[in-house]
């Protein structure tokens, strides 16, 4: 009894210990998160106003808004969820549906998995060798295509992971009455993992919003308000990048209230993503 219990407190006291240093290193790494969102809610929001969403970017010195940047960052944003969407939710469906087992969806899996950690710079220099260096010129169409790139591994992993978990016997109740098996995918598969699938796109967009190396070799920037995609074309995460640069306060401060604006939009996403996800548990 006495060695029993000897063992028993030894294992407690280890056990204390390292719930100890787990809370503290989770209470470092929450501690430094809580003084980053601190600080960019005290600096973001002295330069929140309306005019930041009606004005444009202004020239050195003077005040103004965020409006051609904002609406860059969404038209970009937009275009590439409507081209990379499609492409990932299709080949998440082969692999979950008729390739399962095949060694093309292994090679593709792999593929898939090197895209989600590869650096967005990488990304943006491809897409800046196969489209802006034979176009001659930066432009928009060519940041809305890095961003579908990185839009399209989320996609294929979410998809692919949700209709692996809707249940074999739904499947063969729909191929039991005849339905063909596009069919069984579309009225059933995606049905039951609708959620799910959303729940990918939203944590995409969630990722691009912010993606600023990609913008840099491809749509570049531009101070005036446009909406011709063959052509550069403003956008959020640049301007904040080239103004927390610069050396004029009035930029600094603007640079601040758009990181703000990125982070907030970014945390509504997660948040309605995570109740879609809580809604289909």
């Amino acid at each position: 009894m006495s060695v029993s219990s000897s063992l028993h407190r030894r294992r407690k006291a280890r056990n204390a210990v390292m719930m100890t240093l787990c809370m503290g290193a989770a209470g470092v790494g929450l501690a430094w998160l809580a003084l980053i969102l601190g600080a960019l809610v005290y600096k973001g929001t002295a330069g929140l106003s309306l005019a930041v969403f009606t004005e444009m970017t202004p020239p050195p010195g003077d005040a103004g808004g965020l409006a051609n940047a904002i609406f860059g960052s969404i038209v970009m944003t937009i275009i590439a969820v409507l081209v990379g969407t499609p492409v990932g939710i299709l080949a998440g469906t082969y692999m979950a549906e008729y390739g399962r087992f095949s060694r093309l969806t292994t090679v593709v899996r792999f593929i898939n998995d090197i895209l989600l950690s590869a650096p967005s710079i990488v990304i943006g220099l491809f897409v800046y060798e196969l489209m802006v260096r034979p176009m001659g010129h930066f432009s928009a169409l060519a940041g809305a295509m890095a961003l579908a790139i990185l839009v399209i591994p989320v996609v294929v992993r979410t998809t692919e992971d949700m209709l692996n978990l809707v249940p074999n016997a739904l499947r063969e109740a729909g191929t039991a009455i005849g339905a063909p098996r596009w069919i069984v995918i579309r009225s059933v598969g995606y049905r039951a993992a609708m959620s799910g699938i959303v729940t990918g796109i939203l944590l995409a967009i969630a990722r691009i919003s912010g993606e600023t190396a990609p913008l840099l070799f491809t749509s570049l920037n531009n101070q005036f308000w446009s909406g011709n995609l063959n052509a550069p074309m403003a956008s959020l995460p640049v301007t904040i990048f080239q103004f927390a640069l610069s050396p004029y306060e009035e930029w600094q401060q603007l640079a601040w209230t758009g990181a703000l604006i990125i982070t907030l939009t970014v945390l509504a996403l997660s948040i309605f993503a995570r109740s879609l996800t809580g809604r289909r548990t």
